[in-house]
């Protein structure tokens, strides 16, 4: 089978006070979809825009009262289609968590990408092909993708990781359907949204996946929530 996967992040600027005492949450999104699914998804997502003349990049922080709708749509798309379809899994990450110096030689873009590596490995199947797309960003060490890549394939031997590739968000409809719900995990750990369209739009998830957003086991599928702790445990 030939899996596509869009990757995205909330608050990655915390990855800047990792290991401070300090509240506050990073959050790794990925959307898991079959490659023989992509022209359908992205014809249905377009129907959307069309439907509700949205025609700009969607993400979380372009949720408003005047394009709620729109949304709420989106969400219902991605709870329509079967968790063996389509499915979400994110990493949430607290900041006082985050121990570069003992993981990592103090090395914080390092151990951002081995989160990454995190979010992708464990739903990585034998047999299974991946293509890995992520959105763009500026690295200090250009060839993170490529390592990324290879760790990835040399601990799954059995399938095979074609590429991790970055993208450009704003041209890509699953990369800004990845940044909603990746959006939605963050805003619900912080507890702190006022917006009555982005609080609807919560909602609309917390209807679909049955319970509030929070912390799943690893069995859970469809919308997939990993709370990480140093201690160990899910």
């Amino acid at each position: 089978m030939n899996i596509e996967v869009y990757c995205d992040e909330s608050r990655q600027e915390n990855f800047a006070r990792a290991g401070e005492q300090a509240p506050g949450f990073t959050v790794i999104g990925s959307l898991w979809i079959k490659k023989e699914n992509r022209p359908r998804y992205n014809a249905a997502i377009s129907e959307l825009r069309e439907k509700h003349g949205f025609r700009h990049e969607f993400k979380w922080t372009k949720i408003t009262p005047k394009a709620e709708a729109f949304f709420l749509d989106l969400v219902r798309f991605f709870f329509a289609e079967s968790e063996e379809n389509l499915r979400f899994r994110a990493i949430v990450l607290a900041v006082a968590d985050l121990d570069a110096v003992t993981f990592c030689e103090g090395d914080k873009e390092l151990m951002f990408y081995k989160f990454y590596y995190q979010v992708l490995h464990h739903w990585i199947l034998d047999g299974n092909s991946y293509r890995i797309y992520v959105d763009m960003k500026t690295n200090r060490v250009h060839n993170r993708l490529r390592v990324l890549r290879d760790c990835l394939a040399k601990s799954n031997l059995l399938a095979k990781v074609e590429f991790v590739q970055a993208l450009p968000s704003h041209e890509v409809n699953l990369l800004q359907l990845t940044d909603v719900l990746t959006g939605a995990v963050s805003a619900r750990f912080y507890e702190e949204t006022k917006s009555t369209a982005k609080l609807a739009v919560l909602e609309e998830i917390e209807g679909g996946i049955g319970h509030p957003i929070a912390a799943t086991s690893l069995a859970v599928k469809k919308f997939n929530v990993f709370r990480f702790r140093p201690g160990g445990g899910w």
